[in-house]
């Protein structure tokens, strides 16, 4: 078997607008965009938003790392995301951590080394 890449499958109510986000707020590369199935880069990375979401909340497990969290979570709430926690130091762990959610309900984290 080779493994050609690796995606992160996040659900979409709405395909514009999830491109939207993740092209205009989190500095993704559209590679596709359909209305069922669109995939965006950053670097090897794939985010795919898969249509059909109904817009309820959930986990992604998707972790996300930034230079700086604090103008990060700003910037993802005035895009249409929500924080859900943080930003907070995480002692002991050399990060500080936010939780947050796209315009989807998709929760993902964001982190920031500190040290």
């Amino acid at each position: 078997m080779r493994i050609e890449s690796v995606k992160c499958m996040l659900m979409a109510q709405d395909m514009d607008r999830a491109v939207g986000f993740w092209q205009g707020v989190m500095g993704l590369t559209v590679k596709l965009h359909t209305p069922h199935w669109s995939e965006l880069a950053w670097g090897d990375a794939i985010v795919a938003l898969h249509g059909g979401g109904t817009g309820e909340g959930h986990a992604s497990g998707l972790g996300l790392q930034v230079a700086d969290l604090d103008a990060a979570c700003r910037e993802v709430a005035e895009g249409g995301g929500r924080v859900l926690s943080g930003p907070e130091d995480r002692p002991g762990e050399g990060i500080r951590l936010a939780s947050l959610v796209d315009t989807e309900g998709n929760a993902f984290a964001m982190s920031q080394l500190v040290g």
